[in-house]
């Protein structure tokens, strides 16, 4: 007897009292692979039990199964009121998606290696931590099999195969986390206590303080949870990881404690639009979303961070989907191994990146517009670049062309120095390190004030201001890469979102009554 089927919404954590329990999963083939069997004493359920989002699995009963249901509100109380627990069941919980994540329980993606919109569908379910599949129909018998039977053309490639059945051709990532029930509508009659743009390191901090301190809390990102932060190949100074840690790794945990503090999260939902001061609405805030919805908010924070800055030669936007890349993340690793590869870029995301990537390619071509790296750069990334015999740091060098067909990079050629020649070089893929810049064009109109290069003012900067991180506008907060004067770290960004909240706490105080 089934009591959970992959794609249903899970209705929370089950604890078996009686009877056996086996979780499984359909294979491509369509045959079963049993992933663990639950007896008493022992509980049914993964991340997604944490929200109530569908699961990934399916869950028989393999006899008469007695079984107690704990849903995902009392389950987010019971870890915050029994703190030992509570830690052994969230250690289960993501131990759990760890291993749906290695076994590809999930979405089957069927399409050719290295297509442009398979490594797009990849990055984006990578990097919001879901379990996929992906199949290449070219070796995979089961692949041609799937795509047969779906009478699929070569020109609607890849398809996804949602948990839930359903078959989408070569999705957008919104449609596809539709199909995977990762965002849902917002109740637009709810007003929560504080909205946060952007799911980076500074507004991730934000929701688990908001919502550890019982705020109702609404967090919204257009792309993936993490920022620029989840790019980083490694982390080594910050504070409490002696040893480093991988950016999607730590921003990862900050995603998954928000969610137990009971933040909401929509991504990829993107803001578009803050309603300008004096607009009429029953809510003081109103967020405007690009999929026509409207989030309503007794106060904002603004932490949408920076678009990656892209780099000034023509036809970029030719490779960008398949060979220019803005993270370094295993999965691009995979698609470069024991290639020759080219980065641009100086600071420290830079610097990790190379590092990393020296493990996986043949060669790092490391190119850099200025004299030297020790100007951007920390010392410790730069002295174990040096000590890469596989890297080559290239200074007082700009790319001028990049040459390939069918939006496959084949060659790049660069200048050192303003009189050399070009040179050419084979390589298919390019890093681009080169910075960002504030992602505040969705606020014309809005009544923020912003400095003259498009970063939030706040503070005694901003008129009106009230307190470091407060914007001109009573009750909108900035904070992270996005603030002027902020300072481009991690843990300040962190920082920030703890002090955003104190600060949202003093304003919702003479505001009138709190959201529920």
């Amino acid at each position: 007897m089934a009591l959970v089927s992959a794609g249903e919404t899970d209705h929370g954590l089950t604890l078996i009292l009686e009877g056996r329990v086996r979780i499984s999963r359909a294979t491509e083939g369509g045959e079963r692979q049993t992933i663990v069997e639950h007896g008493p004493g022992e509980f049914m359920g993964e991340l997604a039990n944490l929200t109530g989002r569908p699961s990934l699995v399916d869950a028989t009963a393999e006899s008469v199964v007695e079984a107690l249901v704990v849903p995902p509100e009392r389950l987010r109380a019971l870890l915050i009121a029994e703190a030992d627990l509570g830690e052994r069941i969230m250690r289960a919980l993501i131990l759990r998606r760890v291993g749906l994540i290695e076994t590809g329980a999930g979405a089957v993606i069927v399409g050719p290696a290295g297509h442009a919109d398979v490594v797009r569908l990849e990055g984006f379910l990578r990097r919001n931590g879901q379990p996929y599949l992906r199949l290449d129909p070219a070796s995979d018998p089961e692949a041609r099999s799937l795509v047969e039977r779906f009478e699929v053309d070569e020109g609607e490639l890849p398809i996804v195969l949602c948990p839930s059945g359903a078959l989408l051709r070569n999705p957008p990532e919104d449609g596809l986390a539709r199909c995977l029930g990762l965002v849902s509508a917002i109740d637009p009659d709810r007003v929560y206590d504080v909205a946060v743009v952007g799911a980076g390191p500074a507004g991730l901090a934000a929701a688990v303080y908001a919502g550890s301190e019982g705020l109702s809390t609404l967090v919204l990102d257009c792309r993936s949870f993490g920022g620029q932060a989840g790019a980083s190949a490694r982390i080594e100074n910050y504070l409490g990881f002696p040893t480093g840690i991988s950016g999607i790794a730590l921003m990862g945990r900050a995603y998954n404690q928000a969610q137990k503090f009971g933040a909401e999260i929509a991504i990829p939902t993107e803001a578009v639009r803050l309603s300008p001061p004096g607009e009429t609405d029953t809510a003081p805030f109103v967020l405007t979303l690009s999929n026509n919805e409207r989030a309503r908010a007794r106060s904002v924070v603004l932490a949408s961070g920076a678009r990656y800055r892209r780099l000034d030669v023509a036809n970029l936007d030719a490779f960008e989907t398949t060979s220019v890349h803005y993270w370094a993340s295993p999965l691009e690793a995979k698609l470069c191994a024991s290639q020759e590869v080219a980065l641009v870029g100086a600071g420290n995301s830079a610097g990790q990146a190379t590092v990393y990537l020296a493990s996986q390619a043949a060669k790092v071509w490391l190119i850099v517009r200025g004299p030297s790296l020790e100007a951007s750069m920390s010392r410790y990334l730069v002295d174990r670049i040096n000590g890469l015999p596989n890297v080559k740091v290239l200074t007082q060098t700009q790319i001028t062309a990049l040459e390939g067909t069918d939006g496959m990079l084949q060659a790049i050629r660069w200048r050192q120095g303003a009189a050399a020649q070009d040179v050419r070089h084979l390589i298919s893929h390019l890093f681009l390190f080169i910075g960002a810049q504030p992602n505040t064009d969705w606020l014309a109109g809005s009544g923020v004030t912003l400095d003259r290069k498009g970063f939030i003012l706040t503070g005694e900067e901003a008129a009106h201001g009230r307190g470091l991180l407060e914007t001109n506008r009573p009750g909108v907060f900035a904070i992270g890469d996005i603030r002027s004067g902020s300072v481009k770290r991690v843990a300040a960004a962190v920082g920030e979102g703890a002090q955003a909240v104190a600060a949202v706490h003093a304003y919702l105080a003479g505001a009138g009554p709190r959201a529920r």
